[in-house]
């Protein structure tokens, strides 16, 4: 099996209010079927042994699901491979002798918490503002008793594949999360269970969204760009839709 051996520059910072700086590290012998976590896994476990702090980074799944592992590799958050997120990405992409640099995403709105490592949390509140419906629970009524338009669940199945982890923020130059919020309110204003709610859960989303810190959207679409799930920015222009119409209801009510 190949191996490489790399040289990484890596941002360490103790925490938000700190000064961070970028530190040399070498990562000998790296198989080129590891991932890139497993990569870092294996340096971390060398600089234990010599007795060095570790580099802190986000991990859950390891499999792209659960939108953890948030980090910009070479400039790019989660790399420039497409289509995929950190832990999916392994080192056969990569050549010997090669320097790669890892920061964390960078945004106000996610202030590093720990080297590699920042709290997103801001997007947790934002789902808090609206992110869901109110429905009785208990068992789930079967698949076709309510029925959907195929190009409305087309729709909202691809808003719903996004993990929530702030690729779209990290790669705009405004830190813009209108991806995001936009694919989380279109998966539900897609749906006749949205319905009821749509107008106050895109006006709440939105408005906390602003409250968070998070820039405006001036259609540079490099959060489509960089989307582990490729999401389309034509969700922002339905939400934008959505808020606008809200508004003037609101505004007549």
């Amino acid at each position: 099996m190949p191996l490489l051996n790399l040289n990484l520059k890596v941002w360490r910072q103790d925490n938000a209010d700190s000064e961070g700086r970028i530190e040399s590290y070498e990562a000998k012998e790296i198989p080129t079927s590891a991932s890139f976590l497993e990569m870092i896994d294996i340096v971390n476990d060398r600089l234990i042994k010599d007795n060095e702090e570790p580099i802190h980074f986000d991990h859950d799944c390891r499999e792209g699901i659960c939108g953890m592992c948030s980090m910009t590799i070479n400039g790019v958050p989660h790399s420039k491979e497409q289509g995929i997120t950190t832990c999916q990405l392994h080192m056969r992409k990569f050549s010997d002798g090669e320097t790669i640099w890892i920061e964390p995403f960078r945004a106000n709105a996610f202030p590093v918490v720990k080297d590699l490592v920042t709290d997103r949390s801001s997007f947790d509140r934002i789902i808090q503002a609206g992110g869901y419906i109110s429905a009785r629970t208990g068992s789930a009524p079967d698949a076709h008793a309510t029925p959907v338009p195929k190009a409305d669940a087309d729709a909202a199945f691809d808003a719903a594949a996004c993990i929530g982890c702030g690729a779209c923020v990290a790669a705009c130059k405004n830190a813009s999360a209108m991806l995001f919020v936009s694919a989380k309110a279109s998966h539900l204003n897609h749906l006749p269970q949205g319905q009821v709610e749509k107008d106050s859960r895109t006006l709440a989303m939105v408005r906390q969204m602003d409250e968070e810190g998070f820039g405006n959207c001036t259609n540079q679409f490099e959060c489509e760009a960089v989307c582990p799930k490729e999401i389309s920015a034509e969700h922002i222009a339905k939400l934008n839709r959505d808020y606008l119409a809200a508004t003037a209801r609101e505004t007549v009510s």
